[in-house]
């Protein structure tokens, strides 16, 4: 491909299918009246270690060459053949209800470390693992009208790659990309970045670009890259803004570097554990570490974690990571302490979103000669998601139009995710669903930690259809199974009824995730959320299409129609 400043590429997408959605329960219909809340504090930001024991490829592939001239098909037929995928046992031990607690005041923003291999509640973390029985990530796609602007400095010149060889990955990284991730090419984010991250002389990215576009591939391959598997140090590093975030990457980092020899381990606070652990835990010899930002800034200043050999330091949600209201101060003295001591340390910053002052902002604190690439807001959001307001004259009729309308129709389709603003919203809308029959799993920053360890495994696991959440999952929250998105409560900045317009977009992106069809539901009450509505529309330059009549189901079954769903 020529060199060009504005690039579009095309890729194609063979969307899996959604595994079959179990049948819902009925157990009584006494609805009950949901009351007005309090907002909640905010939710927790880091935690404890856990760790990996040392990878052990069972599949020679030292003698393993790449001839250019083959395709893909034909380098894969040199590959010994994966292992089968083991089945998806059903766990027994479902999550009980949730029962109506006080709000809980904020968690503190770092932890103490699991001891290696070990975790101080009962649940296993290292089960949480991709399912190999679901194609996750298998094809990745964008919106095919999308441009990807890509701003470089100097005169180095990129070329987009069309195949992952003319990245000149190591066999071992190809491997892990095609016959355990399931790729087939680059997407088109991919395509333009990668090229910018794995060539010299490694400059600093700003990358912005859609939800569902392969943005975590992007700098976990990065990350994967540069690591010498020889060198028992930490030479990557991860810094997320939730636990769920960070376990999620570790999985697709081991699952993408199976056959290196690459050892990664996950920073994020757990129950149970004290700062004795800190203290009496040996120092971190694994070549990737992934956690959230309070308990990686402990491990260093416990000097647990050494960031000399640091040759790359990734910032996923980075505009969350850098923004005032959210993990600026932490991040800011991370990345200061690893330039400091790893003064060639390349940077990468990833999101969906970037408003003007955070995108000023990062502009100052990374090298000069850094790269950027950014989608226009307008085209943000994916045209595989319909999204649609419907009017409700009272916070009951939200839980009635949940029941009567989109569940009859939506729990055939796959997988749903319910946001709500508050922590007392999402017990008390759980509760009400629970007493009408309807089975659900809740999550919010309340939760201890092997709780909501469990819940996330659950609903990737298939085992639970609907989740209802607060805003904990709306970044980067990785479902393929998830068709329909419904904002009980439309997102607003806490201080404040002016719209979040950055969590908007990341909700409505935990549907219709790699290309494949999905619906959003946005429930409006009163004047109040038809101008935040409103707020929102004219902010993305588009039209929310309206259900006429709530309690009209025709209106319903047309509108999951148009999204593909019926």
């Amino acid at each position: 491909m020529a060199d060009t400043a504005v690039v579009s590429t095309t890729s194609t997408v063979a969307a899996a299918e959604a595994p079959p959605p179990q049948e819902t329960k009925k157990t009584s219909d006494a609805p009950e009246r949901l009351v007005d809340v309090e907002d909640a504090a905010p939710q927790e930001s880091s935690g404890s270690l856990l760790s990996e024991g040392e990878v052990a490829s069972e599949i020679d592939i030292g003698n393993l060459t790449i001839d250019e001239n083959k395709n893909i098909n034909k380098f894969l037929d040199e590959l010994e053949e994966a292992p089968p995928p083991q089945e998806t046992k059903k766990t027994s031990d479902a999550p009980k209800p949730l029962v109506d607690v006080e709000d809980a005041a904020p968690e503190e923003s770092s932890g103490s470390l699991l001891s290696e291999g070990k975790v101080a509640s009962e649940i296993n973390i290292g089960s949480l693992t991709i399912d190999e029985n679901k194609d996750i990530n298998k094809f990745l796609d964008e919106p095919e009208d999308s441009n990807i602007e890509a701003v470089t400095s100097g005169e180095t010149p990129y070329t987009s790659a069309f195949t992952f060889e003319e990245l000149n990955l190591s066999p071992e990284l190809l491997k892990g990309l095609y016959v355990e991730m399931k790729f087939e090419k680059p997407s088109k984010i991919q395509a333009i970045s990668l090229p910018m991250i794995l060539n010299p002389p490694h400059k600093d990215l700003i990358a912005q670009a859609h939800n569902g576009s392969g943005k975590t591939t992007c700098f976990t391959l990065g990350m994967l890259s540069r690591v010498d598997p020889k060198l028992k140090a930490p030479q990557a590093l991860c810094i997320c803004p939730t636990r769920e975030l960070a376990i999620q990457n570790v999985e697709v980092l081991r699952k993408m570097g199976k056959h290196t020899g690459i050892i990664s381990e996950c920073a994020i606070r757990s129950d149970g554990t004290n700062r004795n652990n800190m203290y009496n835990r040996q120092p971190i010899m694994a070549h990737v570490v992934i956690g959230t930002p309070g308990t990686i800034l402990k491990l260093m200043s416990y000097k647990k974690l050494g960031v000399s050999f640091v040759k790359i330091l990734v910032f996923d949600e980075a505009d969350q990571m850098l923004a005032e209201e959210g993990f600026k101060d932490d991040s800011l003295r991370i990345m200061k302490d690893i330039q400091r001591k790893s003064s060639h340390c390349q940077v990468l910053l990833f999101s969906a979103t970037f408003n003007d002052i955070v995108k000023n902002f990062i502009t100052k604190i990374v090298k000069r000669d850094h790269n950027q690439l950014f989608v226009k807001k307008e085209e943000l959001s994916l045209d595989s998601v319909k999204q649609y307001k419907v009017n409700v004259p009272d916070e009951l009729s939200k839980v009635m139009v949940i029941k009567d309308r989109i569940f009859e129709f939506g729990e055939r389709l796959g997988q749903a995710i319910i946001f709500v603003r508050t922590r007392n919203s999402a017990m008390m809308l759980h509760k009400s669903l629970a007493d009408l029959g309807y089975d659900c799993t809740t999550i919010q920053g309340g939760l201890r930690e092997e709780d909501r360890d469990k819940i996330v495994k659950e609903f990737k696991d298939g085992l639970t259809q609907v989740l209802i959440s607060t805003d904990l999952l709306a970044r980067g929250f990785d479902q393929q199974q998830v068709n329909l998105v419904i904002n009980y409560d439309l997102p607003v900045k806490h201080a404040c009824r002016e719209p979040n317009y950055e969590v908007y977009l990341h909700r409505i992106g935990r549907a219709g995730r790699f290309g494949r069809k999905g619906a959003v539901f946005n429930l409006l009450c009163g004047d109040s959320d038809e101008m935040i509505m409103s707020n929102i529309e004219y902010h993305f330059g588009t039209k929310v299409a309206e259900v006429p009549d709530w309690r009209d189901e025709d209106g319903f079954k047309a509108a999951l129609g148009a999204a593909g769903l019926l």
